[in-house]
C-alpha cells in the first residue's frame, strides 16, 4: 500500500494546535498522543481537545492513546469522529471485545505494542486489527531516539501480516526521521509518525514530503 505519513501533535505548539494542523494539509493523518500519567510518566490531552481539533481540521484524526483503561474510554474517541483509535496491548484487559467496539463506531481499530512487547501472542486476534502500531521508542514522550532492536520486530510483524492477507496496516511510532524511515519501510512498515521531525522543520509540509519521498524510495 501507498506510504501514509501522521504527522504528530506531540511536537506541535499547544496554544495553536488548529493552526498547526493547518501547517500540514499534505499529512495523510493528524496524529494525537493521549497520555494519562499512569500508562506512562507524561501528561498531554484529552478527549475534549480531540473534539475540538476535529471541528479545526479536515484532516483525518489518529487517535493513539496511552492511557490506562482503554477498554473504557476509547469508543468515546470513536464517537466523536477519531478515524483510526489505537489501544495499547499492554493496558487492554478486553482487547477484542474493545477493537470490534471501535469498528462498530466507523473508526480504524489500532492495536499499539511496547518495544519489548513481542507481536506473535496476537497473531490470532490479527483479523480483529485494522492497524498494528509498533513503538520504536519507550512511549511516554517526544524527541527521543529510534531504537533500532524494533527492526526485527518490524519484519517478523510484516511476514504475520502478510500470512493472515496483508490488509492491516503497520505503522511505527518514535524516533521517525530522515536517517530512519527508509530502514522502517524496507523492514515492512507504511504508516510513520512523526513528530519533531515534521515540527522541528522550518517547514512542516516540505518535511512531509521528503520523508514520504525517502519512505516509498526504500
Amino acid at each position: 500500500m501507498a506510504v501514509q505519513i501522521s504527522p504528530s501533535i506531540l511536537s506541535a505548539d499547544f496554544a495553536r494546535l488548529a493552526d498547526e494542523a493547518a501547517r500540514v494539509p499534505n499529512a495523510d493523518w493528524l496524529h494525537v498522543d493521549v497520555m494519562d500519567n499512569h500508562f506512562v510518566p507524561n501528561l498531554t490531552l484529552g478527549l475534549p481537545v480531540v473534539e475540538a481539533l476535529l471541528k479545526a481540521t479536515a484532516t483525518p484524526i489518529d487517535c493513539h492513546l496511552m492511557i490506562e483503561d482503554p477498554d473504557r474510554w476509547a469508543p468515546a474517541y470513536a464517537e466523536a469522529g477519531a478515524g483510526s483509535v489505537t489501544i495499547h496491548a499492554e493496558a487492554a484487559k478486553a482487547p477484542v471485545r474493545t477493537l470490534r467496539q471501535l469498528r462498530s463506531l466507523g473508526a480504524r481499530a489500532g492495536l499499539a505494542l511496547n518495544p519489548a512487547t513481542a507481536v506473535e501472542p496476537y497473531e490470532d486476534i490479527l483479523g480483529e486489527v485494522d492497524m498494528l502500531l509498533l513503538m520504536t521508542v519507550e512511549p511516554g514522550f517526544g524527541g527521543q531516539r529510534f531504537l533500532d532492536v524494533v527492526l526485527p520486530k518490524i519484519r517478523r510483524t510484516r511476514a504475520l501480516i502478510e500470512r493472515h492477507g496483508g490488509q492491516i496496516w503497520l505503522q511505527v511510532d518514535g524516533g521517525v526521521a530522515p536517517d530512519t524511515i527508509e530502514r522502517c519501510a524496507e523492514a515492512g512498515a507504511d504508516v510513520f509518525v512523526a513528530g519533531s521531525a515534521v515540527y522541528g522543520a522550518a517547514d512542516p509540509s516540505v518535511a512531509i514530503d521528503r520523508l514520504r519521498a525517502l519512505a516509498s524510495s526504500a
